[in-house]
């Protein structure tokens, strides 16, 4: 394998030029007017764009003023509480979201089997895909896994740059379709070449909903409860969409309005998901409840359990960061109305699993966070366990290995990418292009001999 042959004196010296040139110093920013990461101070998000796809509610205007309020999540304007309560126990909640958002109106039981046969039908790779292209460079980033997987499959259609909407609409479904495959398929050759562990490639099965596939894929046994299913399904569905904001579904909305291809835009919103600061943020939250688990002998002394936290936010703690992962939102205040979606199939599962003590643990870090984040911090808006803050819980009930935690973040959030991709395409011919203040001042040009 190539290794970095760069001289690190060098590079060291490189760095230094870069830390004093590219320093800008956080006054000029108030200075200018400039909104750093795209939020005003209290972390709302500059307006960028309209969208039909979802919407978010974390304020409430009481005469005239922003008040902070229970969260709310709408996907094509209907409440996520009452898609959650409306599922089947047939774990087809997937299936049935990713229609509604793609389509805008929910599926009647025929469109529903028309549109869950047409996933079923992509859901096969091209002939010796996992051999030559999964298999041939395993790798512990499954997400970096994915995005090569997603660029090689535009060589394998004909049609990979046409932006018309029908062909746009054909290949979001066919990735959608494949990514459960992909992202599977990708821990298996890791934990074959990588691990030593056993190679097995489980086909999906036509007849299963995506959520019941993924758990048949990935286990030795292909086998799986109806609960683990359902619960499975649920975070799929939580984690689809999420008010157009987000990082990645910008990244979408950039890439998408430069006129690029499809397998290029989700290989960028991707790269976007991959970072510990978006879609790998549970994976910090359950190494977190680890550290804490092993730290604190009474998890159900709140005082023990806060004195940690404590340390966890001054950075004496943990990974010293300052930071108590799964807590607070960009834009939800009192609550994430996931999390609350979340936490009674949790539970459940926490008896089913035996593990109803860890979940006393986090329901403990759950409600003493806030009051520890509020004495230590100024906050501008409420403090609320997020949906980071159960689905790694989730995942490690489920027997999903710690490297796919954010790739299954992407199996469900690919529907979010796919909508605002084709409303981009639909309504606008224009590339997205921010402004940026220069500060640089004129320089007078000198010979090298006289540098």
């Amino acid at each position: 394998m190539s290794q970095n042959v760069c001289n690190e004196k060098l590079i060291n010296a490189y760095s230094e030029l870069c830390r004093k040139n590219d320093f800008v110093s956080p006054e000029l920013y108030g200075q200018y007017g400039v909104k750093r990461g795209l939020r005003d101070i209290d972390g709302t998000g500059v307006l960028t764009g309209l969208t039909n796809i979802s919407s978010i509610e974390a304020f409430k205007t009481e005469n005239g003023e922003k008040v902070p309020c229970e969260g709310r999540l709408f996907y094509r304007g209907y409440d996520i509480n009452d898609l959650v309560r409306g599922f089947s126990e047939k774990c087809s909640g997937f299936e049935e979201t990713a229609y509604l958002l793609l389509f805008g109106e929910l599926p009647t039981e025929s469109q529903l089997s028309d549109f869950h046969k047409t996933l079923s039908d992509n859901r096969v790779l091209p002939r010796n895909f996992t051999r030559d292209v999964i298999m041939k460079a395993p790798s512990s980033d499954l997400m970096n896994s994915l995005t090569r997987s997603v660029l090689t499959l535009a060589s394998y259609d004909n049609n990979f740059g046409d932006n018309s909407l029908p062909n746009i609409l054909s290949q979001c479904i066919r990735l959608i379709s494949l990514f459960p495959m992909l992202s599977v398929y990708g821990y298996n050759a890791y934990h074959h070449y990588k691990c030593d562990g056993s190679l097995y490639i489980h086909r999906p099965q036509p007849e299963l909903s995506t959520a019941e596939n993924i758990l048949l894929m990935l286990r030795p046994d292909m086998s799986y409860t109806e609960l683990e299913a359902k619960v499975l399904d649920v975070a799929l569905v939580l984690h689809m969409e999420h008010g157009g904001g987000n990082n990645s579904t910008f990244t979408t909305r950039v890439v998408t309005s430069s006129g690029s291809d499809t397998y290029s835009v989700m290989a960028a919103a991707l790269s976007s998901l991959k970072g510990p600061r978006h879609g790998g943020a549970n994976i910090k939250a359950v190494e977190m409840m680890n550290y804490i688990r092993g730290t604190v002998s009474d998890p159900g002394d709140e005082e023990e359990v806060s004195a940690c936290l404590e340390k966890i936010l001054c950075r004496e703690a943990f990974d010293r960061s300052g930071l108590i992962y799964g807590m607070g939102h960009a834009v939800y205040s009192l609550s994430d109305p996931r999390a609350c979606i979340f936490r009674s199939f949790v539970e459940r599962l926490a008896r089913e699993k035996g593990r109803s003590e860890d979940f006393a643990l986090y329901a403990a870090v759950e409600k003493a966070a806030p009051r520890v984040i509020a004495k230590k911090r100024r906050i501008y808006k409420g403090v609320s366990a997020n949906v980071d803050f159960y689905s790694g819980f989730v995942y490690s009930m489920l027997g999903i290995p710690v490297e796919l935690y954010t790739p299954i973040f992407a199996i469900a959030r690919i529907v979010g990418w796919s909508a605002h991709r084709l409303e981009e395409i639909v309504n606008s011919d224009k590339i997205i292009r921010p402004a940026y203040k220069s500060l640089c001042s004129e320089r007078e040009y000198r010979a090298r001999s006289e540098r």
